[in-house]
């Protein structure tokens, strides 16, 4: 679905708890006007972003954040997306209606050539907000790095190179014997593995999966044995690799270069939005924009299967959404 209209209103229209994945891209509080020549008919795309004082800015952006969170599902996601040059006023916002709040740090851009008097602005920040400590996640991948693919890929069987991932946790972690034993035989993680060579492994702090998970590894020969006494490691396999799982840290999608083809002054990339709606959503989920812009985020969401809810008030914004995106 498609609106042209004042998000706050529209927001209001939408019912409570249906919405599992929420992208806000506000104006940045910059103090700068913008303006981008879009169609073939000459009129252009544009947009206002000066405020009287960072109070009006809050108060512009607070009452479309209760609303989304609002709308969201008890597991839902809101992502609020911000210059790190002006991210004090959002995460105060952010925080006053979510229980969590967690940033992402967008490294939109490598070093700025034209940049003389300051450091180059190289950072976006997409707040992660929930009212669910641990909401809807499903796992999403970053490139390998150069210095990972170098040193990690060096044991090698019948199958190929493979890295060493860990099956027993580490010094840090504990677990009592009394409560373990208590749980069902796939939650168990204190148990011995004995192996056909009369070696045994019983690591004391437990292992991260269960018994049947390793004897599957087993079967499957996914498991690493040391020519010793060492711990026992799962097989990662340099060609079945996804990736590294993402972190915190962005850097591997970068913002759309100047020349190149955009319909909005301040568009994001869709990779970004992307792996936004592939982590915090399933298939047939609903994800929503309410400042939708050029319509990257419902683009995203069609791609991935999903439903989406998109708004803006600018009734160039939402032809470009339906003629140019095609939604």
């Amino acid at each position: 679905m498609i609106k042209q209209g004042n998000a706050l209103e529209l927001l209001q229209e939408l019912e409570e708890s249906s919405i599992a994945t929420a992208y806000f891209d506000p104006p940045f509080n910059t103090g700068r006007d913008f303006t981008l020549d879009s169609t073939e008919e000459g009129k252009k795309v544009k947009f206002s972003d000066k405020w009287d004082s960072d109070e009006a800015y809050q108060q512009f952006i607070d009452p479309v954040v209760s609303e989304l969170a609002r709308v969201l599902k008890p597991d839902g996601s809101l992502f609020f997306h911000i210059s790190a040059a002006e991210m004090f006023i959002p995460e105060l916002v952010c925080r006053r209606h979510f229980k969590n709040v967690k940033p992402i740090f967008w490294k939109k851009s490598r070093s700025k050539n034209n940049v003389k008097k300051k450091l180059g602005a190289t950072i976006d920040v997409i707040f992660q907000c929930s009212a669910a400590k641990e909401p809807k996640f499903n796992p999403v991948y970053q490139p390998l790095d150069a210095y990972y693919l170098e040193n990690s890929y060096k044991n090698n069987d019948d199958r190929g190179y493979y890295a060493l991932g860990h099956l027993v946790n580490g010094r840090t972690r504990t677990i009592d014997p009394v409560d373990d034993q208590a749980k069902p035989a796939d939650k168990q993680r204190l148990y011995s593995y004995e192996h056909t060579d009369g070696r045994t492994w019983n690591p004391p702090n437990g292992w991260r999966l269960s018994k049947a998970a390793l004897l599957e590894l087993m079967e499957e020969k996914r498991v690493h044995f040391p020519a010793g006494k060492g711990n026992l490691y799962r097989k990662i396999y340099k060609h079945e690799s996804k990736g590294k799982p993402a972190t915190d840290l962005w850097d591997d999608i970068h913002s759309i270069a100047q020349g190149s083809e955009r319909f909005y002054p301040t568009q994001k990339p869709d990779k970004l939005l992307e792996r936004i709606v592939e982590m915090s959503s399933d298939p047939d989920d609903i994800v929503l924009d309410p400042m939708a812009g050029s319509g990257t985020t419902p683009a995203a969401a069609r791609r991935l299967g999903r439903k989406y809810i998109a708004f803006d008030i600018s009734e160039e914004s939402v032809k470009i959404m339906k003629e140019k995106r095609e939604l």
